[in-house]
């Protein structure tokens, strides 16, 4: 049985139905929080068990009979969240699952400015360390992080934000029809390629593919690091968040999420999202 993790999350529920896709239902099962946010799951003969990464005893039971375990980040920063992936490692170690599957990130390194890419490096010294069969999947930048970072440009017509570099932005979708191939296909043992889009693109290019979309000009604007946090700040952003934020572009300055690959291309069997096609979806749908 493959189970799937965060299921009721974006990127956990896109990979679960692209696997519906590949395999019977009956043969998966997936591991939730809140069980009722995958009640329709469940109508549709999948699995479905409370699994919490603070908990390790409801892992094994949601991780019970499985073949494989595709572990989807938590999210949570910091101790507390290698904590949970530490305890999610040895549960599906403690199954008897034949592989582990993790969604890791292009830029994971102990030495990035991003701060979630030291919690990626820390997840998989974690599965080196586990003995365990296991593939990391390094995923590209998601697209979808673009949308709260030009959404104020829109209204004002001026994208304010730090130096930046150029980001190869990868779609969900596309991250979890090729997470859905990897846990049929599993061409790579321990970190992946990346799987990125084709291009990388910087803030001017997407400020100027924003105008193109909404048919009136975006003009670019730099701001030195400290008026940008000083705006967020002022936007009842948190400390932490800040932290994030401003690490996104120091690092995309160092160019850690630059590189692009034809490996996710390879393995979805097609091109990538282009950018431009996934913004002018998302600008013109009603809830931006």
């Amino acid at each position: 049985m493959i189970i799937v993790t965060g299921a009721s999350g974006k990127l956990g529920r896109a990979i679960v139905e692209k696997l519906l896709e590949r395999v019977p239902a009956e043969q998966m099962g997936v591991s939730v929080r809140e069980v009722d946010k995958a009640r329709d799951l469940a109508d549709r003969g999948v699995r479905v068990r409370r699994g919490d990464f603070d908990d390790s005893e409801s892992l094994l039971d949601a991780f019970e009979g499985a073949s494989q375990v595709l572990l989807v980040s938590s999210g949570i920063l910091g101790e507390a969240g290698i904590r949970q992936h530490r305890n999610a490692i040895n549960a599906v170690k403690k199954s008897g699952a034949a592989r582990i599957l993790y969604t890791s990130h292009m830029g994971s390194s102990r030495a990035s400015l991003f701060p979630p890419m030291l919690h990626h490096a820390a997840t998989e010294e974690l599965l080196e360390q586990s003995g365990m069969p296991f593939t990391s999947l390094r995923n590209g930048f998601y697209a979808s992080s673009l949308l709260w970072l030009i959404s104020d440009a829109i209204t004002s017509g001026e994208l304010l934000l730090p130096e930046d570099g150029p980001f190869a932005w990868t779609t969900h979708s596309d991250l979890a029809e090729a997470a859905a191939a990897m846990v049929s296909q599993r061409p790579w043992d321990g970190m992946s390629p990346n799987l990125t889009a084709s291009e990388a693109f910087d803030m001017e290019e997407v400020a100027a593919m924003t105008s193109n979309i909404i048919g009136r000009p975006i003009r670019r604007i730099v701001v030195s690091d400290e008026e940008y946090k000083e705006r967020l700040s002022a936007q009842g952003v948190p400390e932490f968040r800040l932290e994030i934020a401003m690490g996104m572009f120091l690092a995309s300055r160092r160019g850690e999420f630059a590189k692009t690959s034809t490996a996710l291309a390879n393995l979805i069997g097609r091109p990538p999202v282009k950018l431009s096609n996934f913004l002018k979806e998302a600008i013109t749908a009603p809830n931006l």
